[in-house]
C-alpha cells in the first residue's frame, strides 16, 4: 500500500478552510481543475468522498471530518517541530502567552512574575477571545492560555486545564457611597450594581444570590471588562462585584472599599496548555511560578 502524498492533503486542508474550489484555487494561485484532480487523488487513496457540494459551498462528509481533524493534526505537529528546531542554539527562550481579554490584569502580571527579571526570556502576550485563544493553543501559536473559563477537553482537543487560584467575589464600592456596616441583602437592594455581561460566571452567581435573597438588582452598568468595571466603580455612583484582586491598588490607596464577601461566590483562574512533544520549557517554569502564589498575590 503507497503512503500517503502530503500535498494532496495540504490542498484538501486548505479547501476545508474556505468551503469553495474557486477562492482556495485563487488564494493558492493554482488553477481551480487541477485542485480538483489533488482532491481527487486523495479522495482515491482514502476509499471516501470528502467533499459534498450544497450549491456553490463544499461541506466535509463524515469522512471529510475525520480527515481534517487528522490533517490539522499533522500540520499543527509540522509547525511544532518547526518553532522547537528554530529555537536551537538561541540564547534568548520566547514564551507565548494568551489571555482572556476581560482577565484581571494584576492576575495576568502575578503569573509572569518569575520571568520578569529575567533576561533570557522573551515574553509575547496576547489577549483575545476564548475561541481565539483555544484555536491558537491548538495550532501551537500560543504556548499556554489564561483564563477563568475552562474549556471541555475531549479526544479530538486534549486541553490540559492547571487550576491556578481561586479568590472569593465581594461587593466593593467607594468610601463615598459605603456608610456603616450592612448586610450583603441590604447592600444589593440599596445600591446600584456594576455587573459582568450574561454568560459571565460572576454576573449568573449575582442574579443567583439576588434570586434567593428576593432581590430585584439595580443594574448601573453591564460591562464585559474588569479595567473597565474598576474605572467605573471608582466614580463612586454604584458597587460592583469582583474579586478584590481586580482591584487590589485601589483598595491599598483607599479609593475603593470592600464593603461585603458574597457568600459562595469565587472567581477561578486557570492556565489551559496542550499535549506537545516538544513542550516549552519556560511554561513549566510559570506554572511551578503559579503554584507557589499566595492567594494575596495570585
Amino acid at each position: 500500500m503507497g503512503s500517503l502524498n502530503y500535498n494532496h492533503l495540504r490542498y484538501f486542508w486548505a479547501v476545508a478552510q474556505d468551503g469553495n474550489l474557486t477562492r482556495t484555487a485563487a488564494r493558492l494561485n493554482v488553477s481551480q481543475s487541477a485542485l480538483s484532480v489533488q482532491i481527487g487523488k486523495l479522495e482515491d487513496r482514502l476509499g471516501h468522498a470528502l467533499f459534498e457540494r450544497r450549491g456553490r459551498q463544499l461541506h466535509l462528509t463524515e469522512a471529510g471530518k475525520i480527515a481534517l481533524d487528522h490533517a490539522e493534526a499533522i500540520f499543527a505537529t509540522g509547525e511544532e517541530l518547526l518553532d522547537t528546531l528554530r529555537e536551537t542554539g538561541k540564547s534568548r527562550l520566547a514564551v507565548r502567552i494568551g489571555a482572556l481579554a476581560t482577565l484581571s490584569r494584576n492576575f495576568q502580571i502575578s503569573f509572569l512574575r518569575p520571568l520578569l527579571a529575567r533576561s533570557d526570556v522573551e515574553i509575547v502576550l496576547r489577549s483575545g477571545s476564548p475561541l481565539d485563544l483555544l484555536a491558537g493553543l491548538q495550532s501551537l501559536k500560543l504556548d499556554v492560555v489564561l483564563t477563568n473559563q475552562p474549556p471541555a477537553s475531549d479526544a479530538l482537543t486534549p486541553f490540559i486545564v492547571h487550576k491556578l487560584s481561586e479568590q472569593p467575589i465581594s461587593l466593593i464600592g467607594s468610601p463615598s457611597l459605603l456608610g456603616g456596616e450592612h448586610s450583603v441583602g441590604t447592600l444589593l437592594a440599596t445600591h446600584p450594581i456594576i455587573l459582568p455581561t450574561r454568560g459571565n460566571s460572576i454576573r449568573s452567581d449575582c442574579d443567583a444570590l439576588a434570586a434567593r435573597l428576593g432581590i430585584r438588582l439595580q443594574i448601573a452598568a453591564e460591562v464585559d471588562d474588569i479595567a473597565m468595571m474598576r474605572l467605573l466603580v471608582r466614580e463612586g455612583f454604584a458597587l460592583t462585584a469582583l474579586p478584590p484582586i481586580a482591584v487590589r491598588d485601589e483598595l491599598a490607596a483607599g479609593l475603593l472599599v470592600e464593603a461585603a464577601s458574597l457568600p459562595g461566590m469565587a472567581d477561578s483562574f486557570f492556565a489551559v496548555t496542550i499535549g506537545r512533544r516538544f513542550p516549552n520549557p519556560i511554561v513549566q517554569v510559570l506554572l511551578e511560578g503559579a503554584g507557589r502564589m499566595s492567594p494575596a498575590a495570585s
